[in-house]
């Protein structure tokens, strides 16, 4: 990977950053939709010399790209179901990740315990082919553990009847802070980005797209931005964007997303106090269920249920959680009760809709990506998965070219060697993300962070007072929200400790932002957090 000389953390004035979106000169891209697709294209056409904007109506990754199960992998799952060209291009990507941003993306190792002895021979086969497709990308060697070993890596493993199990390695990360840290990177190489900017309307000129019409979401100011070039990277949501810009030439879009919700629970380490995942790669209904260890806590997950509706804060069901944790002490010596959960949260993925979909049935759907234009020249993207981000956007900058909405320079796709902000030393980071969050999370730039006002003033394990100053200055951080949930994460760690601090990260906020911080609003979600559907 090229090391870049580490620059200061840019500045994300709001008012700065609205005038530049303002100019009469069109743009060159106008990506529409923040999570990590949509951010990943911003990063690939600017380094290609492009001049990019791009708005969010919420927050960058708000949505999908901050609910995943923390996992940079090929996907087991995807090779035991054949798909093997998704699972070569994973495996590549997934070393790709690792490299731009070792500070939020690491290697990690994975036990599939065998109560069976067949399941040894059966698993190391299957994983041994997983390492043989990553290639010179593998991260280490598939292993077969006897059960002593496999107790001494998963303390609380259930030992009754374990025959021993098989370890293989994957990749954690730290979602949010790496869809953030691709946005400042964009941010840092010359493009536009906008969060709490809603594009309410696709403009037309001669039956094609010719710009967006965006409203501050906060002010309520309405602006027109021109181009020729539209990308709708907003994941569950594109069937929106593109009904929007079909009824406009009087048609009407068949429906590209079945969305599949994904819900995971936290509960603490002494549920299992490792720094390895435990993967059971088949369950009572079919399912894979995960028990991540990450920032201190540990995440099990996830399931996979259809819905008819793209919410932004979908609810888990009383099933699924009953499935977590009917499955989790199935595995486990010392099983999480509901009232060990210290924190619920529910994602949905875009799946691509086939024409012949079972409505019920999302487990079956391919999790590639696929990227079309309409009549009127809209570039729709969405599909795939979080490790392939970098691809998908390439593949879009790509076809925007083909289709002729983007000029032909000539140029060529560089992200594959592009270190992101916070990791432009090449300094190997050493805490794991497995661990309890602190200052390594911001990488190269740990020591601007101490140098701001208040770094010995600490909120929380994990949180000062000048992470939340950092965060309004440097990280597009509006709203309390914005801080607990995605620039430091414990809204999705514990809760009931979100809404202790959130009084003073709101404080915080106001003074550096000078807006309402939407605390009483955070404080609604934080419950929502905790909820569970039958208590």
């Amino acid at each position: 990977m090229s090391n870049k000389t580490v620059k200061p953390a840019l500045a994300t004035d709001r008012a700065s950053l609205i005038k530049q979106t303002q100019s009469e000169v069109p743009f060159d891209m106008v990506v529409i939709g923040g999570g990590a697709t949509g951010l990943g294209t911003a990063l690939d056409a600017v380094t290609r010399g492009y001049r990019v904007a791009l708005f969010e109506k919420f927050d960058f990754a708000k949505g999908t790209s901050s609910r995943s199960t923390k996992l940079v992998h090929g996907g087991v799952r995807y090779l035991a179901q054949g798909n093997i060209s998704l699972v070569k291009e994973a495996l590549h990507e997934r070393s790709t990740v690792l490299n731009s941003a070792p500070h939020l993306a690491q290697p990690l190792g994975f036990l599939m315990p065998c109560y069976k002895t067949w399941q040894v021979p059966f698993y190391w086969t299957g994983l041994r082919l997983y390492d043989t497709l990553s290639g010179r990308h593998s991260l280490g060697k598939t292993e077969i553990l006897n059960a002593g070993k496999t107790r001494s890596l998963l303390p609380n493993v259930l030992s009754s009847g374990l025959v021993g199990s098989v370890k293989y390695w994957d990749g954690q990360f730290d979602d949010a802070r790496l869809a953030l840290a691709i946005a400042r990177t964009a941010q840092q190489e010359g493009a536009t980005l906008l969060n709490y900017c809603e594009v309410v309307s696709i403009e037309h000129f001669q039956d094609k797209v010719s710009g967006v019409v965006v409203k501050n979401t906060e002010s309520g100011q309405t602006w027109q931005v021109k181009s020729s070039c539209i990308v709708n990277a907003t994941g569950v949501w594109v069937d929106s964007l593109r009904k929007m810009d079909d009824h406009a030439a009087g048609r009407e879009p068949r429906k590209m997303v079945a969305p599949s919700q994904g819900v995971h629970i936290v509960v603490d380490r002494s549920f299992m106090s490792s720094d390895h995942a435990l993967i059971v790669p088949k369950t009572a209904d079919g399912r894979v269920l995960f028990a991540v260890p990450w920032l201190g806590k540990v995440i099990l997950g996830t399931t996979d249920t259809a819905r008819d509706q793209p919410l932004t804060e979908p609810q888990a069901l009383k099933s699924e959680l009953d499935f977590i944790l009917k499955e989790s002490a199935a595995h486990l010596q010392k099983a999480p009760a509901v009232q060990d959960i210290r924190s619920i949260w529910v994602g949905l993925r875009p799946l691509v809709r086939p024409q012949n979909t079972n409505e019920g049935n999302t487990k079956s759907i391919s999790r590639e990506h696929t990227i079309i234009s309409s009549a009127t020249g809209l570039v729709t993207v969405t599909g795939g998965k979080w490790t392939t981000y970098r691809v998908m956007a390439k593949d879009t900058v790509n076809h925007c070219i083909k289709a002729g909405v983007l000029a032909d320079r000539a140029t060529v796709c560089t992200t594959d060697t592009l270190r992101l902000v916070g990791a432009q030393s090449g300094r190997r980071m050493t805490q794991p993300i497995s661990q309890a969050p602190g200052l390594s999370i911001y990488g190269d730039e740990r020591d601007q962070v101490e140098a701001t006002e208040g770094a010995h003033n600490q909120l929380a394990e994990g949180l000062t007072e000048a992470m939340v100053r950092f965060a309004a200055r440097y990280e597009y951080a509006r709203t309390v929200e914005d801080v607990l949930a995605r620039r430091c994460r414990m809204l999705f760690l514990d809760a009931a400790l979100a809404t202790q601090c959130a009084p003073q990260v709101a404080q915080i906020l106001q003074s550096e932002t000078g807006i309402d911080p939407q605390l009483d609003a955070f404080l609604s979600l934080a419950e929502h957090y905790r909820t569970i559907p039958y208590l």
